[in-house]
């Protein structure tokens, strides 16, 4: 299994439209970038190009979108095989995947949750450790954005708990993806917070969202990332050390001098906590 220890810092999602700005920008800019595999496993020619360049230069993650890993049809092997290529062409030392399903008879383009029982626990922890097997490491699983809720015989933070014990696998904490489902489901994000097992955490999101109501919140990573969001990442920095986190933006996107002061925010709330740490 590949160890994450290679991954640190604050990073960027590495998106076709922000290719000639992350080849231009100046050495150190972010600690690392991260993409979607299932993207550029098949991409060559002038794109192919840039994505090695960068990743020459600047160490990569890799999170999925379409494995499906609580999906009712077999787990797609060709995928996991060109994704173990792509994730050892490109030394990749991270790589998560949504705790989510995304396909039935085919790909639904969208992410879609699972429902909070002990079976559905068992169902997606047993692939998930086959994702492992196939992939030769740990993976880790994030926690999605839902609005429409399946049969809860668990919590949300009781099923996530249950899955990273029963699958053996890592987390992947998206703080906004948390923010938004406290609001919309109204429960206690710190209390959330303080719940998950703090040795499973490798990584973190942060994101922008829509407010469509006082009570309800769209996960959209077109926006900016909003006050309340960078209050839970100090939160969690607070509950889990300066773990690795990177910015997520996909469409509307502002000059990368803009997304770069969002990543120089994650890089002085981690500075912070690594005083506290050192000073404590």
């Amino acid at each position: 299994m590949t160890a994450h220890s290679s991954v640190h810092g604050a990073g960027l999602g590495l998106r076709r439209a922000l290719l000639p700005e992350l080849l231009a920008m100046a050495p150190g800019s972010v600690d690392f970038l991260e993409c979607a595999p299932d993207n550029w496993i098949s991409v060559g020619g002038a794109h192919g190009d840039c994505l090695a360049a960068l990743a020459e230069r600047i160490p990569l993650t890799c999170h999925g979108l379409s494995l499906s890993l609580g999906g009712p049809a077999p787990l797609d092997l060709d995928l996991l095989r060109r994704t173990r290529q792509f994730l050892e062409r490109h030394r990749v030392p991270l790589y998560s995947e949504h705790l989510s399903y995304c396909s039935d008879d085919g790909q639904l383009y969208d992410l879609l949750p699972l429902p909070f029982t002990d079976e559905a626990v068992r169902h997606v922890a047993a692939r998930i450790r086959q994702a492992q097997d196939a992939l030769g490491r740990r993976i880790a699983v994030e926690n999605i954005s839902y609005y429409a809720a399946p049969y809860q015989a668990l919590s949300e933070i009781e099923f996530l708990r249950a899955v990273l014990e029963e699958a053996d696998c890592d987390l992947l904490l998206d703080v906004n993806n948390l923010f938004v489902n406290a609001i919309n489901h109204g429960y206690d994000a710190a209390a959330y917070l303080a719940a998950i097992p703090a040795a499973r955490v490798v990584c973190l999101h942060v994101a922008g969202h829509y407010d469509e109501a006082p009570d309800l919140k769209i996960d959209t990573h077109g926006a900016a990332v909003k006050g309340d969001v960078w209050s839970l990442l100090e939160q969690a920095y607070a509950r889990f050390g300066a773990v690795p986190t990177l910015l997520e933006r996909d469409f509307n996107f502002p000059p990368l001098a803009e997304l770069l002061a969002e990543v120089g925010q994650i890089r002085r709330y981690q500075r912070a906590v690594q005083v506290e740490v050192r000073h404590g």
